[in-house]
């Protein structure tokens, strides 16, 4: 177990969660050096670990760690990289729900329609959800990935207006 860099991948998912939770309230607290940062220290960790699965930080180190690459949008190759480092884990090193996060992310910055209906825009006062492929088997390609039905999902993204 890498005990300093999960230690590492708390405190900087905290560093990163307080500072966007100020920047939600007055956009000028939004510091994009944060996301930067953490994008060079998850290059360097996986050069020396490979993805920070759970088996090698913990799970909650390992969410974190899958967290910063999500906001790593200025690096979309390397958002690449790890959705392949992290698909190639076997079951259970990782939570899958996370896969289709990043893999949505990817899809969407490609300007593609996502699967799973995890990314959304702010349209006015309404949060709207990107583009998304087969509507109608959503909720089952959700299901397969522990995600929540779209429908209450959408209304949680919405309930924090």
């Amino acid at each position: 177990m890498h005990i300093d860099i999960a230690d590492e991948l708390i405190r900087r998912f905290e560093i990163d969660q307080t500072m966007r939770k100020k920047s939600v309230d007055n956009e000028a607290q939004f510091d994009t050096r944060i996301d930067i940062e953490n994008t060079e220290f998850m290059k360097t960790v996986i050069e020396n670990i490979g993805w920070p699965s759970i088996s090698k930080v913990g799970e909650r180190a390992s969410y974190c760690g899958w967290l910063l690459v999500q906001h790593a949008d200025k690096s979309p190759d390397f958002q690449k990289k790890c959705l392949k480092l992290m698909k190639s884990l076997p079951d259970g090193d990782i939570d899958i729900s996370n896969i289709a996060y990043l893999e949505d992310r990817v899809l969407v910055a490609d300007k593609k329609p996502q699967i799973y209906g995890t990314q959304f825009y702010k349209d006015g006062d309404v949060w709207k959800p990107n583009k998304i492929e087969d509507i109608a088997n959503l909720d089952s390609r959700r299901q397969a990935m522990g995600l929540m039905p779209f429908k209450e999902y959408e209304k949680i993204i919405n309930s924090r207006l």
